[in-house]
């Protein structure tokens, strides 16, 4: 390993995660991974980083030395060999003073200190929502990887409580450090949302919801609530793509005879997910369990009105600048998608509030943060703690 007096702390970054390729996976971890890349080489310049690839590739613009591996490890079960296996050989080789695990895993057999990042522990709190294989995989390992972590990340006070509370990791060990908002959210000239709206075909108002399409977003009760609202020229758009267990949600829009009013607008591509908060009437968010809950911080940056969840992170999200309502109340959210669409004061309120909240999020933030977790994390190290 290097030695921190003579150089910069030289940082490892696990990047196998960040997808090259259009669709859901391409969403979450990836922009994580994305954004803090971005930032971090400007975060502490003291520092040095090599970056570990597969199948992604870097930022346009960031210039980190990059160390690529030629497994296909865009497939999970070649993943997991080359993060436990192959990695600890690669960070020795490096001479890399700390690795960043930023997906909840970090190599059990690493020569250095490890920081790992907990998004959510959704897979604990409902594992029969998700495949057994991908279950047990994260169970395992970042159980293992935390215990074995210098520093742990959590993306929201919600998510650094969960780690505590299931993973009984002492709250002293873990870091809480938010998400950021991309300067491209942000309120845009009304011609070119109408242009936009005009190209995709959009009605004038809509209800959008943002986020890949599985159970704990609770969908299934977001349009049960949509049939009760009485305003009969607004529709429901889903924008995210098709993750797992997503058919009650089609079959319910079916049964309740809304297929003409209910949009399934499949994946978006980044560019223009701004639009689509900027045309939207209102964001609906009612997910039951978030790590943080980033669409509801996007749609308030442009200034969006949002109804979201009062459960898990998401009032962290929304601060005092949203709806809050109990996701699992169908007349709740009913009536306060009602209330919504109905109160222009109301809708003028948030929308000020929520340009003002999401203001203090940013990715520089978030990558000084992390920074700062990394030194705080060797300086632990390097004093025996």
């Amino acid at each position: 390993m290097g030695n921190v007096a003579e150089h910069g702390l030289h940082v490892a970054f696990n990047a196998h995660l960040l997808s090259g390729k259009r669709g859901y996976r391409s969403a979450g971890v990836h922009q994580y991974i994305y954004h803090l890349l971005r930032h971090l080489e400007m975060a502490d310049e003291e520092m040095d980083y090599t970056v570990l690839l597969g199948e992604g590739a870097l930022p346009s613009g960031v210039s980190l030395a990059v160390r690529r591996s030629r497994w296909p490890t865009g497939r999970a079960a070649v993943r997991v060999v080359w993060e436990q296996v192959v990695q600890p050989v690669a960070l020795r080789q490096i001479g890399a003073d700390l690795v960043h695990g930023p997906a909840f895993v970090s190599p059990l057999m690493a020569p250095c200190p490890a920081v790992v990042t907990i998004h959510d522990l959704s897979f604990l709190r409902f594992p029969a929502l998700f495949r057994p294989a991908n279950r047990l995989y994260l169970t395992v390992l970042t159980q293992l990887s935390v215990r074995r972590a210098q520093r742990v990340i959590a993306v929201s006070a919600h998510a650094a409580a969960e780690t505590t509370r299931l993973l009984n990791v002492p709250a002293d060990r873990i870091d809480v450090v938010y998400h950021g908002v991309v300067p491209a959210f942000r309120p845009l000239p009304p011609d070119e949302v109408r242009a936009f709206c005009e190209r995709s075909g959009l009605p004038a108002r809509f209800v959008l919801f943002v986020g890949t399409l599985e159970p704990r977003k609770n969908l299934v009760r977001l349009v049960e609530a949509f049939a009760r609202v009485r305003c009969e020229d607004v529709h429901l758009v889903l924008v995210g793509g098709r993750g797992w267990l997503y058919q009650d949600v089609l079959t319910r829009v079916s049964e309740l005879e809304l297929s003409d009013r209910v949009v399934f607008a499949g994946y978006v591509d980044d560019e223009v997910l701004p639009l689509w908060y900027n045309a939207a009437t209102v964001l609906a968010y009612p997910s039951v369990y978030e790590g943080f809950g980033l669409p509801v911080l996007e749609a308030l940056a442009c200034g969006t009105p949002v109804l979201t969840s009062t459960l898990s992170s998401l009032p962290e999200a929304a601060g005092d600048a949203a709806m809050l309502v109990d996701p699992l109340d169908v007349d709740a959210l009913a009536e306060g998608l009602q209330r919504l669409l109905t109160d222009a004061a109301l809708r003028d309120d948030l929308r000020e509030r929520g340009l003002i909240h999401a203001s203090r999020f940013t990715w520089q933030r978030a990558a000084q943060e992390t920074a700062q977790v990394y030194r705080r994390a060797l300086a632990e190290r390097r004093a025996g703690r």
